[in-house]
């Protein structure tokens, strides 16, 4: 199955996109929606994206899956640019453990419900 058609890949970018809105174009931001949904999102989007990207261009197609090592080094990538070096960078970002445990638990969905 296309990782596009995947339920558990299109809510989330619908969800995102959904959350982008309301806080871009209407300025209304929802305490904990606004704090955790798009860290929990995040990993989905982005391996989801990616994943359908190699199944187009792999020579396994659509029987192409990451390893738990590759969904664990991008977890462990967001997690260390986005709570780790963007924070010491800029003043604009904020360090916060509870984002990264929402990387983790968007890996886990990945893993278990979208790389199939």
């Amino acid at each position: 199955m296309s990782v596009f058609k995947n339920p558990y890949f299109f809510i989330p970018v619908l969800l995102f996109a959904g959350n982008q809105v309301l806080e871009k174009g209407f300025g209304i931001f929802v305490p904990f929606v606004h704090a955790y949904l798009d860290d929990l999102l995040a990993i989905p989007v982005i391996l989801g994206i990616t994943l359908q990207i190699y199944r187009w261009i792999h020579p396994l197609r659509q029987n192409f899956r990451f390893k738990k090592e590759h969904i664990f080094v991008a977890f462990l990538y967001v997690s260390v640019v986005f709570e780790v070096f963007l924070p010491w960078y800029s003043d604009q970002y904020i360090r916060d453990f509870w984002d990264i445990l929402c990387y983790g638990l968007g890996a886990i969905i990945f893993y278990f419900k979208i790389n199939r």
